[in-house]
C-alpha cells in the first residue's frame, strides 16, 4: 500500500533540486535548472518519472510493452505503427492509483481554481546533446480542471510510445528497459506574442548575433511551421537590432475555453512586427543569460504577455553550421531584376568559370533565336548572366517597357499557341537529332591526336547545339504544365466526388526515360542475382573499386565469362543513359564517366532490396486505369466527353517533361573527354596540376593554350589563379544565394509578387521546421541522409530520407531507396516532384536552405500535403 505522502513523493516542486535528468526527463530538468537560476519561466512542478514507472507495474504492462517494442523494427513503419497501437490500448486501459490522482489533482489545485495549464512530456532520452527530437512527445495546451490534467498526463505517458518515438530510439540503440517519461504541469501563459530564440545566427553560424522569430498568439503556430514569423538579428552584447523582416503573419494559435485553435490574424496585425526594439531587447539578455548558464549556444521558446517574457525551453543548439560567408549582393545594373528560374533548378552551385564563359552566352543566344521566332523582334530583355558565381536571369526592364513587352506578347498570342502545338514535333524531329549529330561526330574519333584547337572548335559546337536544345525544351514543357493544370481544374471542381482518388492518380504509371533507365538497371541486377561468384563479388565490394575494375577492363572475378557479359551490358546501360546529368554544369561528372555512384543502387538491387519497378509502374498504371473507368462509367454528355478529352491530354503529355530533360547532357560524356584532354595536355607542359582543374579555366583563357599547345609552346602557369578560384567558390557555395534580387521586393513585377513561382523560398525563418512547396504527398519520419554529389551516392541506406541541393534524372537511382525527398530548389513541375510522385514518396521542394540546416543523420519529418520539414535530431 503506498501512503499519501509516499505518492507526494513521486512530484516535485520546479525548481526542485531533486529534479535531475533520471527523475524529470530532459525537458524537465532543463526547466528546473533554469527556475533555480531566477529565470522567468511559468510556476508548475513535476510528476517524476516514478509515477510513470508505479503506474506500468501496478498495471502489470511492462511484458506487454517489452512483447510489442521487441516486434517493431526501425526500417519498416508498418511495424512501429503497429507496436504503437498496441501499447497505446495498453495504456488506455490502465488506471492511474487513486492516491496518485488525488495529489496530481491538489498540486495543480495549488497554481489556482481551474487555472489553464500546459501538460507536456518530458523522457529521459529526450533533450539530450546528440539526441533531440522537437516534438517526439505530446504536449496539451491550455487543460483545465483536476480530472483533465490527470488524463493528459496519462496521454503523455502514451506518448513515450509513438510509432516514430519508438523507431527514433531503436536507431539511437536506446533500450525500451532503460527508457522512462516524466511531465512537467505549467500554468500556461496566455501569449499575445510567442517564439523562438537562438543565441548565435542558426543560418550563418555568427557567435555574436541572435536571431529572434517571433509572431501573433501562442508559440503552436511557428513550431508547427503553420506560419512564417518575423525574424530579427540581434547584436548579442548590444542588443540592437542588425536586420528585421516582417513577414506577412496570416494565422495564430489562440486559446479557448478548452483546448486551442488556429484563426486567422487580424488585418491590421498581419503586417505589423510583433516585437517592439526594447522586447528585442530584453530577449537578448534573457538569451545571453541562458546561454552562459548552460555554456553553450542555446535554442529557446518563449511566450509573451501583457509585455512580460516566459521561457518556455531551452535545449542546445543542434546542426550550427561553420560561420559562413557575406556575401554582398549588387545589381550589375541599375533597376535591373534579377531570379533563379528554369535553368537555375539544375544548377543549384557556383558555376566553373568554364561552363560560365563557354555555355552562358550560347544559352543567351539561343534564347534571343526563339524570342525572334517567337514574337518576331530581337529583344535583351532576358538573358543569364552570374552573381556571385550563380546564375540568375536578367530582367533589365522598366515598368513601361515591361507592359511592352507583355503587351507585345499578347499580340503573338497565335504565334505562340502555334509554336506550342508543334514544339513537341519540332524537338523529336528537328533540335534533338541535330544535338545527336553534333555529339556522334566525335564518337570514336582518336581524341589524342586531334589538334588542341580542333577538340575546342568540336567542343563548341557540341554546347552550342546542347544550348538550342534546352531552349527548345523550354516550349515542349508547355504542354504536360498546361495540360495537367488544366485536367487537375476540371477533376477537381467539376468530377471529383468524395472518396474519389486525387488528379495525380490519373497521370501515374506511364513510361518516361528516367523510368526506363531504372528498369534497364534493375534487369541488370536481376540477371547478376543469378551469377554466385559476381553477385557475391558486387556484394563485399564498394562502388568505386567496382568501376575502377569495370574501367580496367579487367575481371576480378574468376568467373571471367559472367564478369565480361556484366561489363558489356553495364557498358550498353552507360551509352544508353549515362549522359544523365547530377548537374547542367558539365565540370560536374556524369554517369558515364563516374559510374560508382549508379553501382551503389546496382548493388542494393541485387541484394535484393527495393521494390521492383516494373511491380512499381503496373500497380500505379491498375489504379489510374480503374479510376478513369470508374469515372466514366458515371459520366455522360459533354462531362464525359472532356473529362476524356482533358485527361487524353494530360495523360499523353504527362511524360514529355522527363523525357526532354532527360536528354540535356546527352553530348557532356564525349565533350567532358574532350576538354580534359586539353587539360591533359596543359598538366605535361605544366599549366595545371591536374586534367581536371581545365574546368576552373575561363573559356578564352582556354582558347589561347589551346593556340600555344598546337604551336608547340607552353602555355602561361595557371594553377595560382585556379587555387584562387577554388577558394572563391568553396566560400561562395556555403551561401544561400537569394532567389531574387533586389533582395526586398526584388520578386515583385508591376505590383505582382513572384515568390511562389520562384525555385527555392528566400524567407525561411529558423526553427525547428522548413517549409517548402509540398510536391508529392504523403508523411514519412526517417534519418536524413544529406548528398552534396555523386561522390556520396554510397552513403544512401534504404529507408533514408534524401536531402539534396536539387535532384535531376542522373539521381532518379536514390529514390528506389528513399522514403522521401527533400531538397533547396525545385518546384511542383522539377524532377523531383515528378519522379517522386512516380515512386510513392513524399517530397517537400525548394525550402532554400536543406543541405545548410540538416545534418546527415538527423531525424527529420516530411509532411508532402503541407510542404512543411520538421527537424529532430
Amino acid at each position: 500500500m503506498v501512503t499519501s505522502a509516499q505518492a507526494r513523493s513521486f512530484l516535485l516542486h520546479l525548481d526542485s533540486p531533486e529534479a535531475t535528468l533520471a527523475r524529470v526527463g530532459g525537458k524537465g530538468a532543463s526547466l528546473a535548472r533554469m527556475a533555480a537560476a531566477g529565470l522567468p519561466v511559468p510556476p508548475g512542478f513535476h510528476i517524476a518519472t516514478d509515477a510513470y514507472n508505479r503506474f506500468v507495474a501496478e498495471n502489470h504492462l511492462g511484458d506487454g510493452i517489452l512483447s510489442a517494442v521487441a516486434q517493431a523494427q526501425a526500417d519498416a513503419p508498418a511495424t512501429l505503427e503497429h507496436a504503437s497501437r498496441q501499447i497505446q490500448s495498453l495504456i488506455a486501459q490502465g488506471a492511474i492509483p487513486d492516491d496518485l490522482a488525488e495529489t496530481i489533482g491538489q498540486w495543480y489545485g495549488q497554481l489556482g481554481a481551474d487555472v489553464p495549464v500546459a501538460v507536456r512530456s518530458s523522457a529521459t532520452a529526450e533533450d539530450l546533446p546528440g539526441m533531440s527530437f522537437a516534438g517526439q512527445l505530446e504536449t496539451y495546451l491550455n487543460v483545465r480542471g483536476r480530472e483533465e490534467v490527470t488524463q493528459a498526463v496519462k496521454r503523455c505517458w502514451a506518448s513515450l510510445w509513438t510509432g516514430r518515438a519508438i523507431g527514433y530510439r531503436q536507431r539511437q540503440k536506446i533500450r525500451p528497459e532503460d527508457v522512462s517519461i516524466a511531465v512537467v504541469v505549467q500554468q500556461l501563459v496566455p501569449a499575445q506574442v510567442a517564439g523562438v530564440l537562438f543565441t548565435v545566427n542558426p543560418l550563418t553560424g555568427a557567435r555574436d548575433e541572435l536571431m529572434i522569430n517571433a509572431a501573433w498568439g501562442l508559440g503552436e503556430a511557428i513550431v508547427s511551421g503553420r506560419v512564417t514569423p518575423d525574424t530579427l538579428v540581434v547584436n548579442k552584447q548590444t542588443g540592437a537590432i542588425r536586420s528585421r523582416e516582417i513577414a506577412s503573419k496570416d494565422v495564430m494559435t489562440v486559446r479557448l475555453e478548452l483546448g486551442t485553435r488556429e484563426e486567422a490574424v487580424p488585418e491590421d496585425k498581419r503586417q505589423r512586427g510583433a516585437l517592439e526594439p526594447a522586447q528585442a531587447a530584453e530577449l537578448a539578455r534573457l538569451g545571453t543569460k541562458i546561454e552562459q548558464l548552460y555554456g553553450e549556444p542555446m535554442d529557446i521558446e518563449w511566450a509573451m504577455c501583457d509585455g512580460r517574457i516566459y521561457i518556455l525551453q531551452a535545449r542546445p543548439v543542434t546542426a550550427l553550421p561553420s560561420p559562413r560567408a557575406a556575401l554582398e549582393w549588387k545589381l550589375p545594373r541599375k533597376g535591373g531584376r534579377y531570379f533563379r528560374q528554369s535553368v537555375a533548378e539544375l544548377l543549384p552551385e557556383p558555376l566553373s568559370p568554364l561552363f560560365a564563359t563557354l555555355a552562358l552566352p550560347l544559352w543567351n543566344e539561343a534564347s534571343q533565336q526563339i524570342m525572334t521566332q517567337l514574337i518576331g523582334i530581337r529583344s535583351v530583355s532576358f538573358e543569364l548572366l552570374t552573381i556571385h558565381d550563380y546564375v540568375y536571369y536578367e530582367m533589365a526592364l522598366n515598368a513601361r517597357q515591361t507592359v511592352g513587352f507583355f503587351f507585345t506578347m499578347m499580340m503573338h498570342g497565335r504565334t505562340l499557341a502555334r509554336m506550342l502545338r508543334t514544339a513537341v514535333a519540332h524537338w523529336n524531329d528537328d533540335v534533338r537529332p541535330h544535338y545527336a549529330r553534333a555529339t556522334g561526330e566525335w564518337t570514336g574519333r582518336d581524341l589524342a591526336a586531334t589538334p588542341a584547337l580542333e577538340l575546342l572548335a568540336g567542343a563548341h559546337r557540341i554546347v552550342e547545339a546542347a544550348a538550342s536544345y534546352y531552349v527548345s525544351v523550354q516550349l515542349v514543357l508547355g504542354p504536360p504544365v498546361l495540360s495537367e493544370a488544366l485536367f487537375t481544374a476540371v477533376y477537381n471542381h467539376l468530377i471529383k466526388r468524395k472518396g474519389d482518388p486525387p488528379a495525380l492518380t490519373f497521370l501515374l504509371g506511364f513510361d518516361s526515360k528516367p523510368i526506363l533507365a531504372e528498369k534497364s538497371l534493375y534487369d541488370l541486377a536481376m540477371w547478376t542475382r543469378g551469377q554466385d561468384e559476381l553477385a557475391g563479388y558486387l556484394a563485399r565490394t564498394g562502388g568505386k573499386e567496382i568501376a575502377a575494375a569495370y574501367e580496367s577492363q579487367t575481371a576480378p572475378i574468376a568467373a571471367a565469362e559472367s564478369w565480361r557479359v556484366f561489363a558489356a551490358r553495364l557498358a550498353d546501360h552507360l551509352n544508353r543513359y549515362g549522359h544523365a546529368v547530377y548537374d547542367l554544369d558539365f565540370a560536374k561528372s556524369v554517369p558515364a564517366d563516374a559510374p560508382a555512384s549508379l553501382l551503389e543502387t546496382l548493388k542494393y538491387f541485387v541484394a535484393g532490396h527495393g521494390r521492383s519497378p516494373y511491380e512499381r509502374q503496373a500497380a500505379a498504371a491498375a489504379a489510374r486505369e480503374k479510376a478513369a473507368a470508374a469515372v466514366q462509367t458515371r459520366l455522360g454528355g459533354l462531362r464525359r466527353r472532356l473529362f476524356q478529352r482533358v485527361l487524353g491530354w494530360a495523360q499523353r503529355s504527362a511524360p514529355l517533361r522527363e523525357d526532354s530533360l532527360a536528354d540535356v547532357g546527352l553530348g557532356w560524356p564525349i565533350l567532358r573527354r574532350m576538354v580534359r584532354e586539353a587539360g591533359r595536355r596543359m598538366v605535361a607542359s605544366g599549366a595545371m596540376a591536374e586534367a581536371d582543374e581545365v574546368f576552373w579555366l575561363k573559356w578564352e583563357e582556354l582558347e589561347e593554350a589551346a593556340r600555344l599547345l598546337d604551336a608547340g609552346r607552353s602555355p602561361e602557369d595557371y594553377r595560382r589563379a585556379i587555387a584562387e578560384r577554388r577558394e572563391t567558390w568553396r566560400r561562395e557555395h556555403g551561401v544561400t544565394p537569394p532567389v531574387a534580387l533586389p533582395v526586398k521586393g526584388g520578386a515583385r513585377i508591376l505590383g505582382l509578387d513572384l515568390s511562389n513561382w520562384m525555385p527555392a523560398r528566400s524567407d525561411q525563418a529558423a526553427g525547428s521546421t522548413m517549409k517548402g512547396i509540398g510536391a508529392s504527398p504523403g508523411r514519412v519520419t526517417g534519418p536524413a541522409c544529406v548528398i552534396h554529389g555523386p561522390e556520396e551516392f554510397a552513403r544512401m541506406k534504404p529507408g533514408d530520407i534524401l536531402v539534396a541541393s536539387i535532384t535531376t534524372p542522373a539521381w532518379t537511382p536514390l529514390f528506389a531507396m528513399a522514403s522521401g525527398i527533400v531538397t533547396d530548389v525545385g518546384g511542383p513541375l522539377s524532377h523531383s516532384s515528378i519522379v517522386a510522385r512516380e515512386y510513392g514518396v513524399p517530397a517537400v521542394l525548394g525550402t532554400g536552405v536543406a543541405t545548410h540546416r540538416i545534418r546527415n543523420g538527423q531525424l527529420i519529418a516530411v509532411d508532402g500535403d503541407g510542404g512543411v520539414v520538421t527537424l529532430g535530431e
